[in-house]
């Protein structure tokens, strides 16, 4: 991208000054670099016309205390004063590299952690009692700053009673619940299901200790009070070891978040996190890692990775250290996984040596040739469903997300292939309609928005995109063939965002498809680019990566001129969300763009032979007399109260009366019954289209096949937007034929 070292050519002069002037402390020339290139991206390419001054600041400071101590739990209200003596001061220290504010916040917050390490200390060494009649607010919204050293000690005794609290309730549950008929034959009947598919009991582990439906009382509550006391260890542990690039990023993405929530600052471990998320692919060994205590456990191996066809690590391994070939091992005892995987990732074709531990307590030296890593949840899946009540087959898609592997070649991975193969299966299966999963799909690449638009018109614009000039481009489908010209239903929900509306907003506009779904979609309507900032001259004196920065250079607008942002697409039929009661729009996050349209464009829409007053008046009948609709319905008013109650008891007769009185709404409001008219066939081509399977694994590949499919069969028989959606295309396609639509009792 050309943008960065158009920006270095500045820099150079820029450097010069400040090498010059006096500084008070000493500056890191790369630092100095990073906040002088970021502050020259956002102010030349972001869409909101914004200088960083000490207005913007002033704004910033307050975000800035948010990613620093967003809980409220450690800083006093005087720490938050000392530390506004610089709060106009961060344009000015984002280009000097003088960064006096988030020096003396590292000093701050870190003497703060030790304090609430050094109460954990003196908590523990006794117990904790659960008769008074005590209360502590989560919400910091609803706290202020703590004003003394002995308001901070009661907030962590209380934390720390919380915590055991909780942790000695849920063991109650547990050995209640052992003993409990009901739920002992749920957990056989769960058990046996997984064994069908080959999936072995789990082995417990050997230990001295009883397990928690045998134990007393006491014991409970000794072992609750232990797991806390090391969690919080590890977490005091965890947070003191964050590196210089962590801090950075607290320091810089206050100022990018000024401009909007998606524009941030990317230090090198994200960079490499994003590139991954965006192409559905890494290069490593191919298994999940997490912190176990000190340790580096392996919890799974990918299906496909070099892990699993290499095979000597499994699951439960403990990697104690990592040598990349023959050279030196490192020790990642006590390292944070995120670090941890750093070293694990590598180049394809390269030797990693890993020092692990089996469960059996033996030694060993795994060596493994790493390979690409395809993260197959990310990919596009399709299969036919049929409803025992109705007479049709229906193609079903869901894509995760708009991926596209940004390689060389135009044969490399991306969503829009993938997706026309699917319909290709489909269309040879004879279904007589299609449905498009866009749930849950965050977005991705703008470029597959705009392909994936054109396999379902012939040709015309898509979408429109304005930059902060006001300049307008269009992004056109010119392609005139058509990959399926049926019956189609598009389903979205809050969680739908980005390249998913712009999608699902051309097919409404054309009349193309009928748009199901919750409220409306996310709203998130705006464009980002990811700036590279290893490239230019004075970047390559450093010797190590700068990161990148993600930058919002355009908002995108419909064919009918209005924006996706903000307000999101509005489905033509309604289905009820059962995330409504959580703030997890675009428009409840701080400093979104606002909403705006600019002209509309000349298009031609689709001959639709659908009509959609009836078919939404159809459907409200059917989602009322629906059991589950009402219980989500009623799940979403249960939450949404409980969303307001932030204040928890400390109590435990009050605490265990709350977790009956829970428990009871839970299970009556439990969507767990699979609809076993919905019939999944065709799944398995789908499934092994996104899977390279060599000579020899058919057998290896087979339990893996066997269990994904049972788990998106029980998911969609489990999902009744989905069947919803059936009755929706069976009215779509009786109306086509034109036969008489009666109305729903």
């Amino acid at each position: 991208m050309k943008f960065t070292s158009l920006i270095l050519v500045n820099l150079l002069f820029l450097s010069a000054a400040f090498a010059s002037g006096t500084e008070t402390v000493k500056v890191d020339k790369r630092e100095r670099l990073i906040g002088n290139i970021v502050k020259n991206a956002l102010e030349t390419y972001h869409y909101k016309d914004l200088k960083i001054d000490d207005k913007l600041s002033k704004k910033a400071f307050k975000e800035f205390l948010k990613k620093l101590d967003y809980s409220k739990q450690f800083l006093l209200k005087s720490d938050v004063k000392e530390l506004k003596k610089h709060h106009l001061d961060l344009d000015d220290e984002m280009i000097s590299g003088n960064h006096v504010l988030l020096n003396k916040s590292i000093k701050i917050i870190q003497k703060r952690i030790k304090e609430a390490d050094k109460l954990r200390k003196k908590h523990f060494k006794g117990q904790f009692t659960f008769t008074e009649d005590e209360e502590l607010e989560y919400d910091p919204e609803k706290r202020d700053w703590m004003t003394s050293q002995k308001e901070f000690e009661d907030y962590w005794r209380k934390i720390y009673k919380q915590q055991v609290l909780s942790r000695y309730s849920q063991y109650l549950e547990t050995k209640r619940d052992a003993n409990d008929p009901k739920k002992i034959a749920e957990k056989k009947k769960a058990e046996a299901e997984a064994a069908k598919l080959g999936v072995k009991k789990k082995k417990a582990k050997k230990s001295k200790e009883k397990p928690i439906e045998k134990m007393t009382d006491k014991e409970l509550r000794a072992k609750a009070h232990a797991k806390v006391d090391k969690k919080y260890k590890r977490y005091f542990a965890r947070i003191l070891k964050e590196d210089r690039n962590d801090h950075l990023e607290k320091f810089f993405n206050a100022i990018t978040v000024v401009y909007d929530p998606h524009t941030n600052y990317l230090p090198p471990k994200r960079k490499e996190d994003f590139d991954i998320d965006i192409s559905g692919q890494l290069e490593g060994i191919g298994a999940v890692l997490q912190e176990d205590g000190p340790y580096i456990k392996v919890v799974k191996i990918v299906p496909g990775g070099a892990a699993w066809r290499q095979k000597g690590l499994e699951v439960d391994d403990i990697i104690l250290g990592v040598a990349q070939g023959d050279g030196e091992v490192v020790d990642l005892v006590d390292m944070r996984v995120d670090d941890a995987v750093r070293y694990i990732r590598g180049k394809k074709g390269t030797e990693v040596r890993l020092s692990v531990k089996k469960p059996d307590t033996t030694l060993k030296v795994i060596p493994i040739i790493r390979d690409k890593v395809e993260i197959g949840a990310s990919y596009a899946k399709g299969s036919v469903i049929k409803h025992k009540d109705l007479d049709f087959k229906v193609g079903y898609i869901h894509l995760p997300k708009f991926y596209r592997d940004f390689g060389s070649s135009d044969k490399d991975r991306n969503c829009t292939e993938d997706v026309r193969k699917e319909l290709i299966r489909l269309k040879k299966s004879k279904v007589d309609a299609v449905i498009l999963d866009l749930r849950n799909n965050g977005g991705g690449a703008l470029e597959d928005a705009r392909k994936m638009s054109g396999l379902f018109i012939k040709t015309g614009p898509i979408v429109q995109i304005k930059n902060h000039t006001g300049s307008i481009d269009t992004l056109k489908d010119d392609d005139p063939e058509v990959e399926y010209g049926g019956p189609l239903v598009v389903l979205t929900n809050r969680f739908s965002a980005s390249a998913s509306e712009i999608l699902a907003g051309a097919m409404q506009d054309y009349g193309r498809a009928v748009i199901v779904g919750g409220e409306y979609s996310h709203g998130k309507g705006t464009v980002q680019a990811v700036l590279d900032l290893n490239r230019g001259p004075l970047v390559s004196m450093f010797g190590k990566s700068m990161g990148a920065l993600k930058v919002t250079i355009q908002k995108f607008y419909r064919v009918t001129g209005a924006s996706t942002q903000f307000k999101g697409v509005t489905p033509d039929i309604f289905l009820p969300d059962p995330m409504a009661y959580s703030k997890s729009r675009e428009q409840d996050l701080e400093n979104a763009l606002p909403w705006d349209q600019v002209a509309p464009m000349k298009y031609t829409p689709w001959k639709k032979d659908f009509n959609i007053p009836l078919l939404k008046k159809r459907s409200a009948k059917r989602v009322k007399n629906d059991k589950r609709f009402k219980k989500i319905n009623e799940s979403v008013a249960y939450y949404s109260k409980r969303r307001e109650d932030t204040k928890v008891t400390l109590n435990l007769k009050k605490l265990l009366k709350e977790d009956e009185e829970s428990e009871k709404i839970m299970e009556k409001l439990k969507l767990d019954d699979r609809n076993e008219k919905i019939l999944v066939t065709e799944f398995e081509a789908s499934l092994k289209a996104h899977q390279k399977v060599l000579k020899g694994e058919e057998a290896q590949w087979k339990k893996d096949f066997e269990q994904r499919k049972e788990e998106w069969v029980k998911g969609l028989q489990m999902d009744p937007g989905l069947e919803e959606s059936l009755y929706i295309i069976d009215d779509m396609l009786r109306a086509k034929a034109g036969k008489k639509l009666s109305m729903v009792k």
